[in-house]
């Protein structure tokens, strides 16, 4: 029987053909992709069906609803980043492969770099 590698998708509107377009990543054309919209999504689908292989990120999820002009209350792709390495941590698990898609330059670096210092500094003892 053939292992089919689970990959998660989070991106608030692309899709992972469309991320192909200026990634040049080939595994964007792959069609066993599920897709998550949000952090609530995110947390979901790790909590009912585990880690996946692989996750790529966007780091500007939903719409960006404010509470007042100062106070910023959409999750990002940080956000999920952080509940990932919380989770891994409580359940003793390596964290997957990870990439980040996200064309917010400051956001993907804050994700890559959090991720990244994750697998250096915890899980290489």
């Amino acid at each position: 029987m053939k292992v089919t590698k689970r990959l998660l998708f989070l991106d608030d509107i692309r899709y992972p053909a469309e991320v192909y377009h200026y990634t040049s990543q080939d595994i964007f054309l792959r069609k066993d992709w599920d897709i998550v919209r949000n952090y609530e999504q995110f947390v979901s689908w790790i909590l009912e069906k585990g880690l996946p292989e692989m996750i790529s990120f966007d780091h500007d999820l939903a719409d960006g609803h404010y509470l007042n002009s100062s106070e910023f209350v959409e999750k990002t792709g940080y956000d999920c980043g952080k509940w990932l390495i919380e989770y891994c941590m409580d359940k003793d698990l390596n964290l997957p492969d990870f990439y980040c898609h996200s064309l917010n330059p400051v956001g993907k670096e804050n994700i890559e770099r959090l991720l990244k210092n994750f697998k250096n500094d915890f899980q290489n003892i």
